[in-house]
């Protein structure tokens, strides 16, 4: 798992790469420094080498384009790598230092075919790459390569040491199912839909007592009204069923919610309320991938705790050229002062040289 270093990343935004030039010191993290050739050789990789660049695209969701400048790459881009690269560093020092961990040939082994697995994962839902997660990587500069396996080894590691972690084996998943059965049942849905205007009188004839079919053939617009707003039945092998059981969580069988959705729907806004009108339960074998959707996610919350925590107490220090390093809504991370967009420079002609002012 490299939600640690990667998949974790919740946000990855705002700093600015001024350019490729800067010959001062790149990243400090703790004792640890990337200079700014390196770190300047990983974003010319990145942005010179097709497989590279999908697969890192794919891990860190940004634009990893051309910058405004000569020998630049795009700021969202430059933030994101500045961002992985630290958190590779704090964690894997951590891990060291805290842990006493001290990866073996074999543990760095199963970290780089754990690393490429994840890319893999990682580029199937976003879009085909050129060439292997394997190629990609023996793509990379030595250091930048090294580095990646080595923050993936420690997260590895990290991450089997949390007490919030449940184990993604078998055993442990079947126990998981076991406690959360009801979250996992098959979900028998109507729905209504209809235009805002209606929703007081539905709501009132809900209060009444008219039934789900009844209130569906009477307001919903939609083709379901014929079979009173029955929709379908959906197991946790559906690709829907995360949003169905969320729209029916906490309404009871046979009633809809009190208050609706508000959905565009043929180029207008109307109102959607969704019933539950059976639950069974699903056998484990068949709600496995949902179970082990729920368990990454409970993971990868843990993790990220855990990731923000280190962050806080690493010292970090980045070169001006890659940004700044400061505090923001999802946790510390690399930004880059503001630049003004031209419309807020009042006399844009005064700075030309043909505007020059003459002193006396």
């Amino acid at each position: 798992m490299r939600r640690l270093v990667a998949l974790l990343v919740i946000a990855l935004f705002g700093a600015t790469l001024y350019g490729l030039s800067n010959t001062s010191s790149g990243i400090k993290v703790n004792a640890a420094t990337i200079s700014n050739g390196t770190f300047r050789a990983e974003l010319n990789a990145i942005a010179t080498t097709p497989n590279v660049a999908c697969y890192v695209t794919a891990l860190a969701a940004a634009n990893f384009g051309a910058g405004a400048g000569g020998a630049s790459i795009n700021a969202t881009g430059a933030s994101a790598w500045a961002n992985l690269r630290i958190e590779g560093l704090a964690i894997d020092q951590y891990a060291v230092k805290r842990l006493k961990f001290h990866p073996t040939p074999a543990e760095l082994a199963r970290a780089q075919a754990s690393l490429g697995s994840e890319l893999t994962q990682a580029a199937s839902s976003n879009q085909p790459c050129p060439g292997t997660a394997a190629q990609a990587l023996a793509a990379m500069p030595a250091e930048m390569r090294t580095a990646q396996i080595e923050a993936q080894a420690a997260s590895v590691f990290l991450i089997g040491k949390l007490n919030a972690t449940i184990p993604l084996t078998p055993k442990a998943l079947k126990a998981y199912y076991d406690s959360h059965t009801s979250s996992y049942d098959t979900i028998c849905a109507s729905i209504a839909l209809m235009a805002p205007t209606l929703v007081n009188a539905f709501v009132q004839a809900q209060k009444a007592g008219a039934s789900v079919a009844t209130l569906a053939m009477k307001f919903s617009v939609d083709a379901s009204r014929v079979k009173g707003g029955a929709y379908g039945c959906y197991a946790p092998s559906n690709s829907s069923y995360s949003g169905v059981r969320s729209d029916t969580a906490s309404t009871p069988l046979g009633t809809f919610p009190a208050t609706p959705q508000y959905i565009n729907y043929s180029g207008g806004t109307y109102a959607l309320f969704v019933a539950p009108t059976k639950r069974t339960t699903t056998p484990f074998k068949y709600a496995a991938l949902a179970v082990l959707a729920d368990v990454r996610n409970a993971n990868a919350s843990s993790a990220n705790t855990v990731k923000q925590d280190i962050l806080y107490q690493a010292a970090i220090a980045v070169d001006p050229a890659f940004g700044r390093w400061g505090l923001g809504s999802t946790g510390p991370s690399v930004f880059a002062p503001a630049t003004p967009a031209t419309a807020d420079v009042s006399a844009a002609g005064a700075l030309t040289s043909g505007a020059i002012a003459t002193y006396k």
